[in-house]
């Protein structure tokens, strides 16, 4: 018997600062490779298939407050954000992508860190919604997605990596990411994703009475509180 699951698709770092050919993060390879990969057009079929099939649909965007509270300065990755006024929440910058953008509901995650888990109520949102398995795009695919999948191994989900919505700074450092990624999660594409055919079936069933999605909504919001108090 084949173990029906329940999934949610998670969207992640794919904000104009990293995405945009505009951002500030643009220029260290991450636009030339989301272009050359076509990563926000994958994303965006990953999007329309989650939403059709009831799939939940939760955004993750990476940013700080304006006046950088919430940085760590010890950090290599996030080295340059303070001096550079790079990824300030509430700005442009920290925008999700026009291609990808949420839908009215739809929850948008904040976070500091690379990890999405990390000081976000990202977990308590997968728990509302009975979610056992976890669907993976965003960029990069050796940072927020390797840790993402790490992470959520750990807490015992399922994990798919959708490689083709994924991308990082170069080919070969795409490459050892998802070797790596290979280890605790299935390593698959937007066109081969396994819940697009079984949660169509479900969600009709399953969703409806199950998760609390004004719980979800709660979260968001009272993120959204501390986060503005914070600036």
């Amino acid at each position: 018997m084949v173990m029906k699951s329940h999934p949610a698709l998670l969207m992640m770092d794919l904000i104009n600062e990293i995405v945009h050919p505009d951002g500030k993060y643009a220029g260290d390879g991450y636009y030339q490779q989301v272009s050359e990969r076509q990563v926000l057009e994958h994303a965006a079929i990953a999007l329309d298939r989650a939403r059709t099939a009831g799939i939940p649909v939760i955004h993750v965007v990476v940013g700080f407050s304006g006046d950088y509270a919430q940085w760590p300065p010890a950090s290599p990755v996030f080295a340059e954000a303070r001096a550079d006024r790079r990824l300030v929440l509430g700005t442009w910058a920290t925008r999700i992508h026009d291609a990808v953008r949420p839908l009215a509901g739809e929850p948008v995650v904040a976070k500091h860190r690379v990890s999405p888990f990390y000081g976000t109520p990202l977990e308590e949102m997968l728990h509302a919604l009975r979610v056992d398995t976890l669907l993976l795009t965003g960029v990069t695919t050796d940072l927020v997605v390797l840790s993402a999948a790490r992470e959520a191994h750990d807490r015992d989900y399922r994990v798919e990596v959708l490689a083709d919505a994924t991308a990082t700074a170069d080919d070969a450092l795409h490459e050892t990411a998802l070797t790596l990624l290979a280890r605790t999660a299935t390593v698959t594409t937007v066109e081969q994703a396994s819940p697009w055919r079984s949660a169509s079936r479900h969600a009709s069933t399953d969703r409806d009475a199950g998760p609390d999605q004004g719980a979800v909504q709660g979260m968001v919001a009272q993120q959204g509180a501390v986060s503005n108090r914070s600036r």
